[in-house]
């Protein structure tokens, strides 16, 4: 069940990866459009977690939660810290805690914590990006991509509640009323 999480994780963000740039452009404009394109490029990783699922469910697991580190880190530096692209870590170490067995305690901790280490280690440390914004427009850029990060971290809930909801009910498990 937690690989079908992934599938349908990593499915829902490729499919919205395209329209990114639209919306860098309806909320600052066009002048950093040419660069803003380039958030595109993690299309294919995410859409080949689906392929990678098939292969090995381990491997799909760890993909999502990495690749949505690296693209976070990308598209941070694309448009500059202060669009708040680094929130998209909150996501990822959601992702990195929940996506594993408890059997697999390591690969659930690293990939947890490595968002809050590349959040912390880049910190102020991002090379410039190759367009600068106006403070207003950052402004908005940051408003857009809490609002997407607040969203995008209620599907997971949904998501993961209904996963819970459907699972087999361990001994001793009781429904509350």
């Amino acid at each position: 069940m937690r690989t079908g999480v992934a599938k349908l994780v990593a499915l829902v963000v490729a499919w919205n990866t395209p329209f990114y740039p639209l919306y860098v452009w309806w909320v600052a404009g066009s002048g950093g459009m040419p660069w803003a394109l380039l958030t595109v490029c993690s299309f294919p990783f995410f859409a080949g977690i689906y392929l990678i699922a098939r292969w090995s469910s381990l491997a799909a697991r760890i993909a999502l939660p990495l690749v949505g580190v690296c693209n976070t880190i990308f598209c941070t530096w694309l448009l500059g810290e202060p669009a708040g692209e680094q929130l998209f870590l909150l996501p990822c170490a959601t992702l990195g805690a929940m996506l594993f067995h408890p059997r697999e305690r390591v690969a659930m901790l690293g990939l947890a914590a490595l968002p809050l280490v590349a959040f912390v280690a880049l910190q102020g440390r991002y090379p410039a990006p190759p367009h600068l914004y106006t403070a207003e427009q950052y402004r908005a850029l940051l408003s857009m991509n809490a609002i997407s990060v607040g969203c995008l971290t209620i599907f997971l809930g949904v998501v993961f509640a209904r996963r819970l909801a459907s699972a087999p009910k361990a001994p001793g498990d009781h429904a509350a009323t």
